[in-house]
């Protein structure tokens, strides 16, 4: 099986860059699945319902969030009906929304995506460890390919996702920085791992917001209204392959695509 994992799309130039590369890369790598980590799509704050489903026909089959999955209020009612966009699992229990899905891929073989978020520097949810055991006792029983978005801060915890997850999952897929790291490998015990997969936006940024504002901030230290950067783009992505009937990597590929 051939997994594509989109790093966090922020706004509209994020969207068009995947719209006008993922029917080729899906060509060329004979995908099977398409994840992409959508939480920043809706302006680079949030996601919407319009959004959301523009993702979805560009051929994303699921969408992974974090932190700023509640940013547009409307994310709120949609979440509970469209269980294709994910929310961290560790939220409380009476959260909307699911944050794990299984599906059948296009060869007819199942798969199982679960999201998660740190807590170092993270707003201090339920322990995404903890959680992680409690999800996998479920969906092992149905799948053997499990693709984890933790979305988290600190290269530390992340690397302790991967440890602690290596022969449990398929792959740990690190989000939420928009840097794409170039620590990617294969754990001892086949799960592929990567710090963080990066952005997909506007490549004259920080981290997708305009340079001068977010330079300013760190000046003043006054609060201020973010926009996102235009110009020339980026799109950074992981291909995995994955044995389908072990869900150990096989191989995988860090990708960065510019306009």
């Amino acid at each position: 099986m051939k997994v594509f994992f989109i790093g966090d799309i922020v706004g509209d130039i994020g969207r068009k860059i995947v719209k006008d590369n993922l029917p080729k890369i899906v060509d060329r790598y004979k995908v099977d699945l398409v994840i992409a980590n959508g939480e920043n799509s809706a302006g680079g704050f949030g996601i919407t319902q319009k959004v959301a489903e523009e993702l979805f026909s560009m051929g994303i089959h699921i969408l992974t969030s974090g932190n700023h999955i509640w940013d547009k209020k409307e994310a709120i009612g949609y979440i509970t009906k469209e269980n294709r966009l994910l929310r961290p699992a560790n939220y409380p229990p009476m959260v909307p929304g699911v944050g794990s899905i299984v599906i059948n891929t296009h060869p007819g073989e199942k798969a199982a995506i679960l999201n998660l978020s740190g807590r170092t520097f993270m707003h201090p949810i339920d322990c995404p460890f903890q959680v992680a055991e409690k999800e996998l006792r479920e969906l092992s029983k149905e799948v053997k390919v499990i693709i984890v978005d933790f979305h988290a801060e600190a290269t530390s915890e992340k690397w302790a996702m991967g440890w602690f997850l290596d022969g449990k999952v398929s792959a740990v897929i690190g989000t939420h920085t928009h840097v794409q790291t170039a620590d990617e490998q294969i754990l001892p015990e086949g799960t592929a791992y990567i710090t963080d997969v990066g952005m997909t936006g506007p490549v004259h940024s920080i981290i997708g917001i305009k340079k001068e504002q977010i330079i300013e901030r760190f000046l003043t230290q006054m609060p201020r209204r973010f926009e996102i950067a235009k110009g020339p783009s980026l799109l950074c992505g992981i291909v995995i392959e994955i044995d389908s009937k072990t869900g150990k990597t096989l191989a995988l590929q860090r990708l960065q695509l510019r306009d």
